[in-house]
């Protein structure tokens, strides 16, 4: 289980190569890797949110009570999983016009090794501190980012040419799919608590 994080960070060209020699099924993927780092960031926001609540910098922390986070962490999950497999769709759809089509296993099997920093990034909601949330989510997205542009050529064997349009049009729908959780995330775990009535 998790076998390739550690590769993803530290020699991400190998490790691609790796992943491309396993041909593993999507149900693989999502048991072995996406289901537990999936649950980093949204384990991490309920602990962060129930013990020491959201700061957003005016004074006001927002604490939620054990069964609003329960079901807002659910609900955030569940929007994780989707994206992976959203933008392996949007990869997928990106890719069809070159010579060499991956697969839509092959693009969504990507798309969920990519998330990995992301993923990892996600433990900074502990301590729910807007700012440093957002620090840490530009360096996940800017480790991604880099985990895109090696793995194109090195798993889905695009060549760098043409994998550079990939890599940047799946770069600016990633950027949206992200904005969407973090409102989303703002909303179950911010100010959408307000709604359900939790002790400031």
């Amino acid at each position: 289980m998790l076998t390739h994080v550690w590769g993803l960070l530290a020699h991400p060209n190998r490790e691609w190569r790796q992943i491309h020699s396993e041909r593993e099924t999507l149900t693989h993927l999502y048991a072995h890797h996406v289901l537990a780092l999936a649950a980093i960031p949204v384990v991490s926001a309920f602990i962060g949110t129930t013990q020491i609540g959201w700061d957003y910098g005016g004074g006001e922390t927002i604490r939620l009570a054990y069964s609003d986070a329960f079901f807002a962490g659910i609900a955030f999950y569940v929007a994780i999983l989707a994206a992976v497999g959203l933008m392996g769709v949007v990869i997928h759809w990106l890719a069809r016009r070159y010579s060499t089509q991956p697969s839509r296993r092959d693009c969504i099997i990507f798309a969920g090794y990519v998330a990995t920093p992301m993923f990892l990034s996600g433990l900074v909601a502990l301590y729910p501190l807007l700012w440093l949330c957002l620090l840490a989510i530009i360096v996940g997205l800017c480790y991604s980012a880099v985990l895109l542009y090696i793995g194109i050529p090195a798993f889905l064997g695009i060549s760098n040419e043409e994998g550079f349009i990939v890599t940047g049009s799946t770069l600016g729908i990633g950027v949206l799919v992200l904005e969407v959780l973090l409102g989303l995330t703002v909303l179950l775990w911010g100010y959408g608590a307000r709604l359900l009535g939790v002790e400031l």
